[in-house]
């Protein structure tokens, strides 16, 4: 059961390096064009959507049924206003990181999430894990651009990418033995990241996906929220 979870997780996070490793192509590959443009704004935003119904879905979702009011609502303020001080910071350096925080946000609580479950509820886990694998690929895409841009070689994005990618398994395996008795300490780890999610989509991800007298790109948070419904759904 145990190599099951592992290779569930490492799928999930496998397509962390795999969405880095197709930007890279992309990248160098793929001539400047208008399209090449509309290409990267259109997944950011499809990235983006489906980062909304990770959010919408899945870690909110989670913390209104375990936690009372009072306690969901300090979590989701905390989260905010950390990762508020956090872009504020990020900011003043000239970083581009937005996007790879809010993948790592909701890529560990999911995977904790996915190990807490998985001895309950094995198909759910299953699908659990395919969602989250479809959730990074976009999300990890965009972040490589995000990384380059703010100065990082190929080289370095890569390595930073494929070690991220380990964190599934981390994650799936102290959900597994640490936290699968404790659904509060789970509900209250989500909500955390609900709120600094939605905050990095209000101020840095969704303007950034933005293109003027382009109507299509922004279809695709329409789309990315899609995928997002119709994995809940399975799920």
């Amino acid at each position: 059961m145990l190599t099951k979870l592992i290779l569930f997780a490492g799928f999930a996070g496998a397509t962390v390096f795999l969405g880095g490793v197709l930007a890279n192509l992309f990248n160098h590959h793929v001539k400047d064009s208008p399209v090449k443009y509309e290409t990267i704004h259109t997944l950011m935003s499809f990235g983006a959507g489906i980062i909304l119904s990770a959010l919408a879905l899945v870690l909110i979702p989670k913390g209104m049924e375990e936690l009372d009011v009072l306690p969901m609502a300090i979590s989701f303020a905390v989260g905010a206003l950390l990762f508020m001080l956090i872009d504020v910071k990020l900011s003043k350096s000239g970083g581009q990181t937005a996007t790879l925080l809010a993948m790592m946000m909701d890529f560990v609580p999911e995977s904790i999430a996915l190990g807490a479950v998985f001895a309950i509820e094995p198909s759910m886990a299953t699908l659990l894990a395919i969602f989250i694998g479809l959730q990074n690929l976009p999300e990890a895409f965009n972040s490589f651009r995000d990384l380059v841009q703010s100065g990082f070689t190929t080289g370095k994005t890569l390595l930073i990418f494929f070690f991220l990618s380990f964190f599934g398994i981390i994650g799936a395996l102290i959900g597994h033995y640490f936290l699968s008795d404790y659904p509060n300490i789970t509900a209250h780890l989500m909500t955390f990241a609900s709120g600094g999610i939605l905050y990095l989509l209000i101020q840095d991800i969704i303007p950034e996906s933005k293109l003027e007298n382009n109507y299509l790109t922004s279809l695709g948070a329409s789309l990315g929220f899609l995928v997002g419904i119709i994995g809940e759904k399975l799920i």
